[in-house]
């Protein structure tokens, strides 16, 4: 029970790699805030993590609405006094190439950066009172190398590397610690919108990205979840600023 008597706050939980990352979490002992837009799957996370003895609460949230998010974390700081591990895991792929309008951009900003930046600031207070608090993000390795389908997205999960790093030396002297994951391709549910094709064409072009890694196939939610709760608990004590790959060898080449 690497995470007994923790409090988690898991963003984009109640699917792919949020919704194992909430229930590896809660399998180790921590209660986990299920946070998404979606209450029914948010529900269903909840209820299935009950279902195995675990704890966890959902909140449905539009992480575009900065006054729900100050008002998620007023209730959490509220209800638990602290918050030892914030998992800022939301995104999206957003729009494709460099003809976009300006809305498109804006979305893509306010899902991929602003709101976790924001959430960040908001329970700051909380993340103090644990003590030993650890943030994580989810970038990815379009923020390591790149994307030329997707300038927007590697844009926003490029900020997000340097975002930790900074938020590692603020935060060093509360005892948190901030690092982030950039996974490559996971089989989740919104990984066929990130080849913005037809069911056919998808697949081969899943199968053709994938013959790239070196390990030959995408990563599991799971695989993800576990380095999360590596980085969620004491396992990674004097780990803080650094984003680690989980992509199959893609970035090693």
């Amino acid at each position: 029970m690497k995470l007994k008597d923790k409090i988690a706050l898991v963003t984009a939980g109640a699917s792919g790699m949020g919704r194992a990352a909430a229930e590896t979490f809660a399998a180790q002992g921590a209660h986990v805030i299920v946070v998404d837009v979606d209450e029914e799957a948010a529900g269903a996370v909840v209820d299935g993590i009950a279902a195995s003895g675990g704890s966890a609460t959902a909140a449905v949230v539009d992480v575009r609405d900065l006054e729900a998010l100050k008002k998620l974390a007023d209730d959490v700081t509220a209800e638990h006094g602290k918050l030892d591990i914030l998992y800022n895991n939301v995104g999206i792929p957003g729009a494709a190439g460099l003809d976009m309008t300006p809305e498109e951009w804006d979305t893509g900003l306010e899902i991929n950066g602003r709101a976790s930046f924001f959430l960040s600031g908001y329970l700051t207070d909380a993340l103090k009172a644990s003590g030993n608090a650890s943030v994580i993000f989810t970038s990815s390795t379009s923020g390591l190398i790149g994307s030329p389908f997707s300038p927007l997205y590697s844009f926003t999960k490029g900020g997000v590397i340097a975002l930790v790093r900074s938020m590692a030396l603020a935060m060093a002297g509360d005892g948190i610690r901030v690092n982030a994951i950039a996974p490559g391709s996971v089989e989740t549910p919104g990984l066929p919108a990130f080849f913005r094709a037809s069911p056919e064409e998808t697949e081969k072009r899943k199968a053709a990205f994938f013959a790239q890694i070196p390990l030959g196939r995408a990563a599991q939610p799971e695989e993800i979840a576990q380095v999360a709760l590596f980085l969620a608990s004491d396992m990674s004590s004097f780990v803080t600023g650094v984003t680690i790959p989980v992509d199959g060898g893609l970035t090693a080449k």
